[in-house]
Order: C-alpha cells, then sequence, then structure tokens
C-alpha cells in the first residue's frame, strides 16, 4: 500500500474514497477485524446498565463494583507497555488472535464469578486481552483494507462507537434477566470474532524493527507527548467518573440506564467521527479541544447539581463532548512525538488509561467520604485542569499542519506549527 507524505497524518497520505461505497468494499479480513472490534469495543461501556445488579447480586458496594473498571483499564494501561512488544514479535494475526482468546476465556469466566473479588480478577484477565487486540487491530484493518487507509481509519472509527453505542444496550437487555448473561454473551459474539479472524485473515507482515518494554516510557521523554499524555489523563479521569459512577446517580433499571448509555455511544460516535473534523477544519484542534473540555466541565457539574431529568440530560450530551475530545487527543498523540508512532502511542495510553483505572474507584469514594456532588465537583476541576494542560503547553502541542490542509482542502489555516518529523507510520495510535 503506498503512502505519501504530504497527506493527513496518520491516514497514510492517502485520500478517502469518493463515496461510501468505496468504504464498505471491503476484504472479508477487514469485516471480520472491525466485526470483531465493535465487540471488543461493546465491553468497556457493557457492565454500565448492570452495575446496581451486579452489587445486589453479589452484596457488593458501589466502590467495590467500581473495581470492575479500575481492574480492566489499569492492567490495559500496563499492557500498553507490552503489546508493541508481543506484535513486533509475534505478527498481528497471532496478536489479536490471543487477544480474542483471552477475552473469551475471562468473559466466561466472569459469568460464573460468585463473589466481587472474582469478578474483579476476572476483568483484569479481559483487560490484558482487550489490549492485544485493540492496540493491533487498526494497524491490521490498514493493512488489509481497500481504498486507502482513510477508509480504513474511517471504517475503525466507526466500529468503535457503534461498540461504545451497543455496549450498553447490550447489557440491559441480557443484563434485565441476569447480570451474568451480558458477560456470557460477550464471549460467545468473541468467540465468534475469533473464529471470524481465524478463516479470513492472513498473516500481516512484521514491522522492520522490534519493540522494546521501555521504548514506549523513553518516548515519554518528549514534552509534546507528555504534555499530551498529562492533559489526557485529566480528561479520561472526568470522562471514567462520567462513564463508572453515572449509572448509580441516575439508578434506573437496566433497560433505561442502557438506553442512556446508548444515546450517549451514539452522541459520541456522530461527534468523534463526523463533527470533530469539521471543527478542527474552521478553529484548530488545540481551540477545539480546550473548549470542549471546558464545556465538559460545565456539563458534568450540572449533571451533578441538576435534578434527575437534567442528570439525564446531561450524561446522555456528554458522549458529544468525550467524542470531540477522542479524536483531537488521538490526533495529538499520532502528530507531536518524534518517537515512531507506534511507541509514542503505546507510551501516551500508558499513561492516560492510568486515568480510567483511578476514577472508576475515587468517584465513590469522594461520594462516602462527603457527598454525591463532590464527585462531578472533582470530574468538572480534572476536565478543567486537562484544558489548562493544553493552554499552557500549546507550543509544544504542536499539529501536522498537512492534517489542516487536508480537511480545509487548501493551505492550513489554523497557525498550529508543524511537528518535528513528518513520520508516516501513525496507525497504531487510532488503535488505542
Amino acid at each position: 500500500m503506498s503512502r505519501s507524505s504530504g497527506g493527513p497524518a496518520g491516514v497514510g497520505g492517502t485520500s478517502a474514497p469518493n463515496g461510501t461505497g468505496g468504504i464498505l468494499r471491503q476484504p472479508k479480513a477487514v469485516w471480520a477485524t472491525a466485526g470483531a472490534s465493535v465487540v471488543a469495543f461493546m465491553g468497556i461501556g457493557l457492565v454500565d446498565p448492570i452495575l446496581p445488579s451486579i452489587a445486589t447480586g453479589l452484596d457488593a458496594t458501589p466502590s467495590q463494583v467500581s473495581l470492575l473498571f479500575t481492574s480492566y483499564f489499569l492492567i490495559t494501561a500496563v499492557a500498553m507497555l507490552v503489546t508493541g512488544f508481543v506484535s513486533s514479535r509475534i505478527g498481528g494475526r497471532r496478536t489479536l488472535l490471543l487477544g480474542l482468546a483471552l477475552v473469551v476465556v475471562f468473559a466466561g469466566l466472569s459469568g460464573t464469578s460468585g463473589s466481587v473479588g472474582e469478578l474483579v480478577g476476572f476483568r483484569a484477565g479481559w483487560g490484558l486481552g482487550n489490549a492485544l487486540f485493540v492496540s493491533t487491530a487498526l494497524a491490521v484493518i490498514v493493512g488489509a483494507a481497500a481504498g486507502g487507509s482513510a477508509a480504513a481509519v474511517l471504517l475503525y472509527e466507526s466500529a468503535l462507537g457503534l461498540g461504545m453505542a451497543c455496549g450498553p444496550l447490550l447489557g440491559a437487555v441480557l443484563g434485565d434477566a441476569s447480570w451474568r448473561y451480558p458477560f456470557f454473551g460477550t464471549a460467545l459474539l468473541m468467540a465468534a470474532g475469533f473464529l471470524c479472524v481465524t478463516a479470513f485473515l492472513n498473516e500481516q507482515p512484521r514491522p522492520a524493527r522490534r519493540t522494546g518494554l521501555l521504548d514506549p516510557v523513553r518516548a515519554l521523554g518528549h514534552g509534546g507527548l507528555a504534555s499530551a499524555a498529562v492533559s489526557a489523563f485529566f480528561y479520561n479521569f472526568t470522562f471514567f467518573t462520567v462513564l463508572a459512577f453515572t449509572p448509580f446517580v441516575l439508578d434506573l433499571s437496566p433497560y433505561r440506564s442502557g438506553a442512556v448509555f446508548f444515546c450517549w455511544g451514539v452522541l459520541l460516535a456522530v461527534f468523534s467521527v463526523i463533527v470533530a473534523p469539521r471543527l478542527q477544519k474552521r478553529f484548530g484542534s488545540l481551540k477545539v479541544l480546550g473548549g470542549s473540555l471546558v464545556l465538559l466541565a460545565a456539563d458534568v457539574l450540572l449533571l451533578g447539581y441538576g435534578d434527575h431529568g437534567t442528570a439525564v440530560a446531561c450524561t446522555v450530551l456528554s458522549g458529544a463532548f468525550i467524542g470531540v475530545n477522542n479524536t483531537v487527543y488521538t490526533e495529538l498523540a499520532l502528530g507531536v512525538s518524534d518517537a515512531p508512532r507506534p511507541v509514542a502511542s503505546a507510551g501516551y495510553n500508558f499513561v492516560r488509561w492510568f486515568a480510567a483505572a483511578a476514577a472508576p474507584y475515587l468517584a465513590p469514594k469522594v461520594e462516602e467520604w462527603t457527598d454525591i456532588h463532590m464527585p462531578f465537583v472533582v470530574a468538572a476541576v480534572t476536565a478543567v485542569a486537562g484544558a489548562a494542560v493544553i493552554l499552557v503547553r500549546r507550543n509544544a502541542l504542536t499539529l501536522p499542519q498537512a492534517l489542516d490542509s487536508a480537511r480545509a482542502g487548501g493551505t492550513p489555516t489554523t497557525g498550529e506549527p508543524q511537528p518535528r518529523h513528518p513520520s508516516k507510520d501513525g496507525a497504531t495510535v487510532f488503535a488505542n
């Protein structure tokens, strides 16, 4: 697949297809990997509607149940140091299959849990499998896709949004009968994905250079990448306070909670894939990100202090800001670093996923120590802290002008400086 340095960074410089037909006409290997990606992302929000049911079924407190997210994302964070090391040695296809196999095993075991401790442990194993799969999936899709890597990235981002939207819905439908059923259902779906990847995906070329375990940590020595990672850390704390703590505040049935987070996921997908690029084209990436973080802070404050109807509306609305933020942070990590893109991505994600592990545990604790409003105050403060890092470190957080130029169809107009090097290998950052 040919690439040129003059196109959008991270999409290989190839132009997007002229219509959806080019995106939809893909080999079976691409559809198999994309379908498994949908299920993988479903696993993140799957437990949202059933958190209260799990707490009741296992006689656990909200802070204990929140460890389902903490163990999952703590292992995911640490696994960021391992995924590149593994895939550069055994190849993309084997890494995908290993990740899928681990998810099948640990998702199934999660449904058999007899205590919250067992469930937390099984979710940790699930997080390792998901990290191995998700960190490799887009690179595999880009390698196998027809219509250029721009089409592959769009297809992958669509799979991400669909998974984030449908995860809570699946959790609600199956969880209404028993909180165990969503875990069994995920295991079955991922087993089907394993069979499809086995049947349709050939082995992908291995990178010329193997990735070392400490390469991602060394990459964080770059000031711009470190700034992006720190800002994303604060943002992720806000993001996962909404995702993991809000279900206890809303106190809805699994069906209603699933519907709320389905609408949340739809907004996340639409604003990530469609709205964010248009805002970036008009205002520039850093202005869009800073403004979106401030608006997210206002939204979570209103969520915490409003009445029940307001809390539901603000939960759904937060998906729009989260979708914008996810897209812009991805491109920051993609374009700011001197290191090879997969290595820089792993270092960036190593930092930010620790916040995803911390927020679900700390939010219920803050409520126990204070009141139900304070976790949202903390979440608002962390969102503003993320925006402050963007403001203070804006000169270090450089983006490729070619990306803005491609969106605008001409000369870049945002005034954002160029990165320090035009590295082309950017697929893995999207997957992470």
